[in-house]
């Protein structure tokens, strides 16, 4: 069986952990905690960050920040997983959403601007597969309106936007470490602070509420609860995973855009013919090889190519479902129909996309999804 995913492990990590441990600190904000950050904020000149437990809790701490109150509405895309508005929604937000591009999962800037109302307290957008989005049509409608703008770039480590970092342009951006991200450690995520106005509270919202890394530094004599907040930050163990994968990180990205290339090599001059469509990388956005995935013309062609590479022992998996049309949010939708999201709910199938994945995988993947296209059987209608 060839997996969907393969978390990426080096062979450092465990000697990193026991360093970690030998430290005598193995709670949040340890060494290999201020390693990432130096290095997240070198690399990518992000103001400020802050690792987090999940990119779901560096959400919810983007909503507290922007307090979110009941009643105040946050424009986002229905193609999206859940996490990107239950942080708001837990906040009283009512969610907008707006549908995504004929061609491209991501968020359709022309749909934004018709959605906002004085009720409008931020903006999400999500860049789908390490794709970006258009922001600077985003950045435009966010100031003519002073709505602030969150990126949800879980997917887009080292991923560009006309030559800036993912996660550097909108006030707040969060990141995952998922393990079916390109740099993992389990679970883990990031929260990016690029409007400083924000840095201070984040530090008091992750610590419990408290002063806590204010008293540290020594800029407090004693620390108490000042604010609203939770434990949102992790364990230095998970740090010190993370590390490692960071240090790791230019040549699991170039392995992973060797793979992604060899997909697009071998598919396009044959799926086009079948009305399927492959990933579309528009000019201003570079391709961090987070997924690779296919566009099919229909839902019945879909379940049926999963269902062949299933049999040939390979997993390949469909992605989100429109959040307006969800079980709970149904009901909460003002009725608008999205029919873009609703396609790609139906269309969109990832293939497997890992740094051990080895070049025959690839061919054999490639092989049995081509020899499911040519079967006279098949109707790809």
């Amino acid at each position: 069986m060839i997996p969907f995913n393969k978390p990426y492990l080096h062979g450092r990590e465990l000697v990193y952990i026991a360093e970690s441990v030998a430290s005598g600190k193995i709670s949040g904000d340890g060494v290999f905690t201020q390693k990432c950050h130096h290095y997240l904020e070198s690399r990518y000149h992000f103001d400020k960050v802050l690792l987090t437990t999940s990119c779901t809790d560096a959400l919810e701490m983007a909503a507290i920040l922007l307090n979110i109150q009941p009643g105040d509405e946050v424009i986002a895309p229905s193609y999206t997983f859940v996490s990107t508005v239950n942080a708001f929604v837990l906040r009283g937000a009512n969610i907008v959403f707006a549908d995504s591009y004929a061609d491209h999962p991501n968020i359709d800037p022309a749909q934004i601007e018709a959605l906002i109302t004085p009720r409008t307290r931020a903006i999400i957008v999500v860049h789908y597969a390490g794709v970006a989005c258009d922001m600077d049509a985003i950045m435009l409608m966010a100031t003519k309106y002073n709505i602030p703008v969150v990126e949800d770039a879980a997917q887009a480590i080292n991923s560009f936007y006309k030559s800036r970092p993912l996660g550097s342009v909108g006030c707040l951006s969060t990141f995952s470490f998922h393990e079916t991200k390109n740099i993992i450690s389990g679970e883990g995520g990031l929260l990016v602070i690029n409007d400083k106005q924000y840095a201070h509270r984040a530090e008091i919202i992750r610590e419990k509420g408290t002063n806590r890394s204010s008293f540290f530094r020594g800029e407090v004599d004693k620390y108490g609860w000042v604010d609203i907040g939770s434990s949102f930050l992790p364990s230095d163990i998970i740090a010190a995973y993370l590390f490692v994968q960071l240090e790791q990180l230019d040549a699991i990205q170039k392995r992973r855009l060797e793979i992604w290339q060899r997909y697009w090599q071998a598919l396009a001059p044959v799926v086009c013919s079948y009305g399927i469509k492959l990933p579309l990388i528009p000019d201003y956005s570079t391709n961090n090889a987070h997924m690779f995935y296919l566009d099919c013309a229909s839902l019945q062609q879909r379940s049926q190519l999963i269902q062949h590479l299933d049999l040939a022992g390979i997993k390949a998996v469909f992605h989100y479902q429109s959040l307006h049309r969800s079980p709970y949010f149904q009901g909460l939708h003002d009725g608008r129909t999205l029919p873009n999201a609703d396609h790609f709910t139906d269309s969109i199938v990832r293939l497997p996309m890992y740094f051990d994945l080895s070049n025959d995988e690839v061919d054999t993947i490639c092989e049995q999804l081509i020899g499911f296209l040519l079967r006279p059987l098949i109707s790809c209608k």
